[in-house]
């Protein structure tokens, strides 16, 4: 059989093609902004920033100036916000900044901005007793006022009354850039908005997650997963009823098994803390892991069934075939599939790419 890699994320740039598409398509009237930081969510964010920008997608989203320049020095020319860094951070002329006081603002000149309001998120943004000030600083200023925006905080729990409660703060905010003269856009919308929330579109939605084929919502969406992550079968034994696997011996055999050695563990991304608690889809079906994941391999109980050295095996993937996701490693770890994805950016495990042709 082909070769296969020690360990490998696959990502199919067809799905973010899909995702892109039918978020555009729901947020009809406004723009789209793919939020690529992160490194893409672990994802590579330049062949997901052109694949998305492909499928629809008119600006680009990231956190850090640094990510900003990765994406210019790989001659993207679309639309680029970058809403968090350090004091003193230098950003490419042509990317715009969020700005959330008037400190900061004081240390641009001649910049296209965002100016952030923080509506009940309390965490980057300008606290609404200081907002007036900052609007009339900005106003007052030589820079470009593009747009005020703002992040919601529990849009991913659908009715959650701070919704609406940040959608009537962010009303106010606007009011007041356009008593003090400006002409903002606004974009308050992330993935589940996006989805949920029709009315809170405006100008510009910013899709993060959902972009990445995971739902941030409770109930089905027409979303692909993009990323699959693989290794193969390095070794085969069989063992007798009453031997013990892995570190701390904390699973023992109750009759005879084959084992299956996969050279992938926490080192690659496989949190410790799924030992003994999850599947891996080998040879057509699901199988469990057992004993503790140690840093560089885990064990897989083959029962009476043989498998061969170099058979593929799918950590997380779509789950069409039955195979586990990342949501389902979320749900068993007690966190969030965006951790999983974006914690896949590891030295050993090789990353490529489907759908670069398209």
């Amino acid at each position: 059989m082909p070769d296969q890699p020690r360990a490998e994320v696959t990502v199919d740039l067809d799905h973010i093609r899909h995702n892109v598409a039918l978020l555009s398509a729901r947020a009809a009237g406004a723009e789209t902004m793919a939020v690529v930081k992160a490194d893409g969510y672990g994802h590579g964010a330049v062949p997901v920033a052109r694949a998305a920008l492909s499928a629809g997608a008119t600006w680009l989203g990231v956190a850090s100036v640094h990510e900003a320049a990765v994406l210019r020095a790989a001659g993207i020319t679309a639309p680029i916000l970058a809403w968090l860094d350090v004091p003193g951070a230098e950003a490419p002329p042509d990317v715009d900044l969020s700005v959330s006081s008037v400190d900061q603002l004081a240390g641009l000149s001649g910049r296209r901005i965002h100016l952030k309001i923080d509506t009940g998120l309390s965490r980057n943004g300008c606290p609404r007793s200081a907002w007036p000030e900052l609007v009339a600083a900005a106003a007052a200023s030589d820079n470009d006022v593009y747009a005020v925006w703002s992040h919601l905080a529990c849009a991913d729990e659908p009715g959650h009354p701070s919704v609406d409660r940040q959608a009537e703060r962010f009303a106010e905010a606007y009011r007041v850039a356009l008593d003090a003269g400006l002409t903002p856009r606004r974009h308050l919308a992330n993935s589940a908005a996006t989805l949920d929330r029709k009315d809170l579109h405006f100008d510009l939605v910013r899709v993060g997650i959902a972009m990445y084929g995971l739902n941030p919502l409770p109930y089905h969406e027409d979303l692909r997963p993009a990323m699959t992550f693989r290794s193969s079968v390095v070794l085969t034994k069989r063992i007798d009823a009453g031997e013990s696997v892995s570190y701390g011996h904390t699973w023992t055999v109750d009759q005879a098994t084959n084992l299956a050695l996969v050279p992938v563990g926490y080192a690659d991304g496989v949190s410790r803390s799924l030992s003994g608690r999850f599947d891996v889809f080998l040879g057509g079906r699901r199988r469990p892991v057992r004993g503790r994941v140690c840093m560089d391999q885990i064990i897989v109980d083959c029962g009476d069934d043989e498998v061969l050295v170099g058979e593929e095996v799918v950590l997380f993937g779509t789950g069409d075939r039955g195979e586990p996701t990342a949501r389902e490693w979320a749900d068993i770890i007690g966190t969030i599939d965006y951790e999983v994805v974006t914690g896949m950016y590891r030295s050993r495990v090789a990353r490529t790419y489907l759908g670069e042709s398209s």
